[in-house]
């Protein structure tokens, strides 16, 4: 059996998608559906059982499993990085994720979590997925930091030579309309362009990047799971990984790809950035995929194919992932 927590949410509900896709059906969704919506994303899928998360995390205090255990990707957490309640956090993003890691390795399964580029902080000390500098980073937000606590305990208990964290950037893709405020800027961007004709994008406060011209390393989902059956088909690779493309592209690319993908005109308004992300507003982010690249012989997705992908094949008609490979691109 494979364990997906979170495997309702957009990364989980499209690594199952992914799964599905290599044959695989035995697979125990642990999440919590009460977010309006969050279930048509398992709708069209296929998995055997599911269990809330709470339930779930006492089955696993109890080792309450008795089937084998092939693999456990931990993709559950609060990813909200607006959300303040430290406590809250370390109990639902650390100490959950303690628990389960320890079980998953006790059980002899592969153990792949989600770790996030938000452990970088402003991106001073670079984005460099080594494991030797890991003490360095300063996140900005109280999300960012219970990634990095886990990370850390990871490194202090000697365990990154046994389990995969995956540093996630800036990843879009179908199935997360249940996100809202949290939802890639290609999916609110196409919202706002279907009901206005235009996009806003923040205007710039720093010397040298101009209006929509701060700049992040995006990646489409498809290939984030592509990425993730890889890894658990090559067992022998660990380690602590970037999950992102390598590359910059700015607001404004993305808006144009957007348009694009609409074959509608670019229209861009800038808009004042709200005073309580000017101090925490991160101006560039760029996965170092040097580590990735030497493990893994995966190609991602050119950043406008996958836009285009994602418009023309989910946006429009809002279409989820699908277990048969005919509603696929």
């Amino acid at each position: 059996m494979i364990i997906i927590t979170g495997g309702a949410g957009f990364i989980g509900s499209a690594l199952l998608w992914q799964l599905n896709q290599a044959g695989y059906r035995d697979i125990l969704i642990v999440d919590d559906l009460q977010a309006p919506g969050l279930w048509k994303n398992l709708r069209p899928l296929r998995y055997s059982n599911y269990m809330h998360k709470e339930a779930f995390l006492e089955a696993v205090k109890k080792d309450a499993f008795d089937q084998p255990i092939e693999a456990v990707f931990h993709m559950g957490a609060c990813s909200s990085t607006t959300e303040m309640d430290m406590d809250y956090l370390w109990r639902n993003n650390v100490a959950y994720s303690q628990s389960l890691c320890l079980w998953a390795l006790k059980k002899k399964a592969r153990f792949i979590y989600a770790s996030s580029a938000a452990t970088y902080g402003d991106g001073e000390q670079g984005f460099e997925d080594s494991i030797d500098d890991l003490e360095t980073l300063q996140p900005l937000n109280p999300y960012g930091y219970s990634k990095h606590v886990f990370d850390l305990w990871l490194k202090s208990e000697g365990l990154f030579d046994q389990v995969v964290g995956l540093k996630f950037f800036n990843v879009f893709g179908p199935n997360e309309w249940h996100k809202d405020s949290m939802r890639s800027m290609v999916c609110k961007g196409f919202d706002e362009i279907q009901k206005t004709a235009k996009l806003r994008l923040f205007k710039s406060y720093r010397d040298g990047f101009g209006d929509g011209e701060q700049v992040r390393d995006f990646i489409y989902v498809k290939d984030c799971v592509a990425a993730m059956l890889w890894l658990y088909q090559n067992q022998d690779v660990c380690g602590l990984f970037n999950m992102g493309s390598g590359q910059t592209k700015s607001w404004n690319d993305l808006a144009d790809a957007v348009f694009n993908a609409l074959e509608l005109p670019l229209a861009i308004d800038y808009i004042e950035m709200p005073e309580t992300l000017r101090s925490q507003y991160q101006y560039y982010t760029k996965a170092d995929m040097g580590q990735w690249q030497v493990r893994c012989p995966l190609v991602f997705t050119p950043f406008r194919e996958a836009v285009s992908d994602y418009v023309k094949a989910h946006l429009i008609g809002a279409r989820y992932l699908t277990h048969t490979l005919t509603h696929c691109v």
